[in-house]
């Protein structure tokens, strides 16, 4: 055998040991924790034979602890690029069979040198999580590692896409790369996030929690809102990874992925003329009308647990990709509430960010009252689903379905927020409060001198036709279409045809926000 041969066959064998991690006991102990390794995850997500992998034998420096007898080559991560449905990736997948998946120095000079590739070139980058922390035994240099992290997640924020998916413990630090990155996938039952542990919680507060109940899956997708999307196996995780991926551009100088569209742009769908309820106070299904108006019917819910009183997700018209608001009447009478905004306006954020045009669906009465909310900033949340669609420069066609009212008829792309085409339906509602609220402010006076004259009777068939002759006047669209702030009333049947003509309309639009360095949204 030559000594190339002999060099050849030594890389073989190098590779083939690096690829198996932590080692054949480590792996089965993964494979029995219900979970797969980082390269089969990496197997899954990307086209086949696409992946090219960087820095397989990289180990980590650490002396302390006994530490140097404990060498793996790639150093617990799995880090570089291929493709997913043809299109550049990179990626980066945490190995909890080396050292529990721990961040070491190395390992986050690993991380990083794949974003900044991504960067370089423009295209979305993939960070599948699974680790125990960071690596106790480099110490600050394991925190130093985790802030270059960071950094480069901030830098990278608007510029290329960025997602999470959470396979495992993500705990401490490590909570935060998720948290600065565009999207995060949760696994249920085997996944959690927290900043502290049960253990430090029971020692700080004496509060006993399981590790679930402090940032399980299921908490995180509907009570606080930190992980955008769950799922039970990883194949469905890594299924809708590549499905989100299909909506959103490579960076923001790109516009998104076209196809081919096999739903006639004119089709009309009768069910709408009818589907707004005689009785005002009466809910319907707000995910029957996107149905009914998008593609095929075909819609990826972004948050679909959280905040349910607002819908955010991506859809089609005509083929392209479309970010979609909308109110859903069907929970809490569609009110905007502290939470509501807050995802609306981190997703209406995203799609500017990647020129992604925005339709918003209006079907809203207000904002939700009472000490809770105020005392938790609906102000300030608020404040920024209306920065975000004033601030928000991608075509917007907003189409007010019923109620419009009020303050939170502004914060849903309104006109005056640079709303491009903004449509009503008939049976469109648009005034400062509704009738009843109204009548009640504007006569009570003489509500209260009809009450003391002729007794509470007559008062309430006074109000009762003050709040008709309301209803006549603003309980339709035909009063802001005087003034120019909708564009045109629309029969509900012709919802898609109408949307889909104003997208085309508005594909070249061109619209900057003054110079700055960045504006100051209420936070």
């Amino acid at each position: 055998m030559s000594k190339q041969t002999e060099k050849i066959q030594e890389l073989i064998e190098l590779r083939a040991k690096a690829r198996l991690g932590g080692g054949e006991k480590a792996i089965d102990k993964q494979h029995e924790r219900g979970k797969y390794t980082a390269r089969e995850r990496i197997a899954m997500l990307l086209d086949e034979g696409s992946f090219e992998e960087m820095d397989m034998f990289v180990t980590h420096r650490c002396h302390n602890f006994g530490m140097e007898k404990k060498q793996y080559m790639g150093d617990g991560v799995v880090t570089g690029y291929g493709t997913i449905a043809g299109r550049l990736v990179y990626v980066f997948a945490q190995d909890f069979t080396v050292n529990a998946g721990s961040l070491s120095e190395t390992m986050a000079l690993k991380i990083c040198k794949v974003m900044d590739a991504a960067m370089k070139v423009g295209a979305p980058v993939i960070g599948l999580n699974d680790s125990g922390g960071a690596r106790i035994q480099e110490g600050i240099n394991a925190l130093a590692g985790y802030s270059e992290i960071f950094q480069r997640n901030i830098m990278a924020s608007g510029v290329i896409p960025q997602i999470s998916g959470i396979f495992g413990p993500c705990a401490g630090g490590a909570v935060y790369s998720p948290a600065l990155t565009d999207f995060t996938l949760m696994m249920e039952g085997t996944s959690y996030m927290f900043l502290t542990g049960p253990a430090v919680v029971k020692t700080v507060l004496g509060e006993v929690v399981t590790q679930e109940e402090l940032g399980g899956a299921s908490v995180h997708s509907t009570k606080s809102g930190v992980t955008h999307f769950t799922a039970k196996t990883e194949e469905e995780a890594m299924a809708m990874i590549k499905q989100l991926l299909s909506y959103i551009p490579q960076n923001n100088l790109e516009k998104t992925p076209r196809v081919e569209c096999t739903d006639p742009i004119d089709r009309k769908d009768d069910y709408l003329n009818e589907i707004i309820p005689d009785n005002p106070n009466m809910p319907y299904d707000m995910y029957e009308v996107i149905a009914s108006i998008v593609d095929n019917g075909e819609f990826f819910e972004v948050q679909p647990n959280f905040a349910k009183n607002i819908i955010v997700g991506f859809a089609r018209f005509n083929g392209e990709s479309v970010g979609i608001v909308a109110n859903q009447p069907k929970q809490l009478a569609g009110v905007l509430d502290c939470n509501a905004s807050r995802k609306g306006a981190r997703f209406v954020r995203f799609c500017d960010a990647f020129n992604i045009p925005i339709v918003t669906l209006v079907d809203v009465p207000g904002f939700l009252p009472g000490t809770g909310q105020e005392y938790n900033a609906v102000i300030l949340h608020g404040a920024k689903l209306l920065y975000a669609f004033g601030e928000c420069t991608v075509p917007k066609v907003t189409v007010t379905l019923r109620k419009s009212y009020g303050g939170s008829h502004i914060v849903m792309s309104c006109k005056q927020l640079r709303g491009d085409m903004n449509y009503a339906w008939p049976s469109a509602e648009i005034a400062v409060m509704g009738a009843a609220g109204a009548a009640a402010v504007l006569y009570a006076k003489e509500a209260k001198a009809l009450k003391e004259e002729k007794g509470p009777e007559a008062a309430k068939a006074f109000i009762a036709e003050k709040e008709e002759e309301y209803t006549k006047l603003f309980a339709n669209p035909y009063n802001a279409a005087k003034y120019g702030y909708i564009d045109d009333v629309i029969e509900p049947r012709n919802t898609r045809f109408r949307i889909i003509r104003a997208l085309d309309q508005l594909a070249d639009k061109r619209m900057t926000n003054p110079a700055k360095k960045h504006g100051n949204i209420p936070l």
